[in-house]
């Protein structure tokens, strides 16, 4: 069935927004760091996963003051609990509104201690999701001759400091880690920018489809971080194709839709970029409306249009510090390696494609 659930817990009152606004430090970034350990029944072993990233890790839902506790990395961490038999520690360091230099230098590189720590095994991370906003609102803002540049910019960028960060991840994460991880983006907004911009095209001297250009550099983008995942030693989360794509197979060419749009090991750019953009375009849907079969849907996105739903309540992370806490493992166990919540909502199904790669043992 549909559901009708989009998460915005943590309203601001009038006294915080006033508050929020006299932090210079408020203008564009909020740190929302949580540490949370999922406290498993039986076993005193605890485990340590490090999750750095932007608003999407930290679970942002437009509170200043708290943020989901299970945003994707704590989801990701009771697989892990599960798996392994142990408690687990799960370490966000999020800045919402980063971009991914931001994210590699005050993120990674300045909080390198916590996954320099012997506990450590899984190290993950997100970044580029703001270069591609704010680029996106750049592009919508022009007039006259649509400049492309802010478009390419966000890709090089992006390009720059995901590989940066797998680099500095490889040379500081304790010898002890047995997983390091990057999710890749979904297109929040794929139906709202079926419109024509407001630029013209220099060639053609016509308005161009916001999709049509957003769609290739979000690609891009992808491609990237899955490509240098698998150069340098990472795993790479598809969250493109867990959020785009159904999870049956609507155009009858024997493939489940997620399954066929997921990056594929080894494959050029090109191939990527054609095959989702172009050769499969059909198939994508926008994520407020993932089927997860061909008579039910679930709602992945927040009603503001950008941030993956969730569950199970918030934790304080923002403005007036975060939480540090444990709390017992919602599932003592998983059928097929999914919780029954599994794929209802945004951060669940990403925490679960964090989860696949995990290794047997500790």
């Amino acid at each position: 069935m549909k559901t009708l659930f989009r998460s915005n817990a943590g309203r601001l009152l009038p006294a915080a927004a006033l508050l929020a606004l006299s932090v210079p430090a408020m203008a564009n970034t909020l740190n929302q760091n949580v540490s949370w350990t999922i406290d498993r029944a039986g076993t005193s072993t605890t485990y340590r996963s490090v999750a750095y990233g932007d608003s999407i890790f930290a679970g942002y839902n437009g509170s200043i003051s708290n943020a989901a506790k299970y945003s994707a990395p704590t989801v990701d961490a009771e697989y892990l609990s599960a798996r392994w038999n142990a408690d687990i520690e799960n370490i966000r360091r999020a800045k919402s509104g980063a971009v991914a230099r931001d994210v590699y230098e005050n993120k990674i590189v300045a909080e390198r201690s916590y996954m320099q720590a012997a506990s450590t095994r899984v190290v993950s991370f997100e970044m580029c999701g703001n270069d591609g906003l704010q680029a996106r609102t750049a592009f919508k803002s022009q007039t006259g001759t649509c400049d492309y540049s802010v478009l390419d910019s966000a890709v090089a960028s992006c390009k720059t400091y995901v590989a940066a960060a797998m680099d500095y991840i490889n040379a500081n994460a304790h010898a002890n880690t047995k997983l390091k991880i990057v999710s890749n983006l979904y297109y929040p907004g794929y139906a709202a920018d079926n419109v024509q911009s407001s630029c013209t095209d220099a060639a053609t001297g016509q308005t161009v489809s916001l999709r049509d250009r957003f769609l290739p550099a979000i690609a891009k983008m992808n491609y990237w971080m899955c490509e240098y995942a698998r150069q340098k030693g990472f795993q790479c989360a598809d969250s493109f194709a867990q959020y785009m794509g159904a999870d049956y197979d609507s155009n009858g060419d024997g493939q489940i839709d997620a399954d066929a749009l997921r990056y594929v090991s080894g494959e050029s750019e090109s191939s990527y970029i054609t095959r989702t953009s172009v050769t499969l375009r059909a198939t994508l849907r926008d994520a407020n409306t993932k089927f997860v079969s061909s008579a039910s849907s679930y709602d992945y996105i927040q009603s503001d249009d950008t941030h993956p739903t969730y569950t199970g309540g918030t934790v304080s992370a923002g403005l007036w510090g975060g939480t540090t806490g444990s709390g017992a493992a919602r599932n003592a166990s998983y059928t097929n390696g999914r919780s029954p919540i599994w794929n209802q909502y945004g951060h669940e199904r990403m925490g679960w494609a964090l989860s696949v790669y995990q290794p047997a043992n500790p």
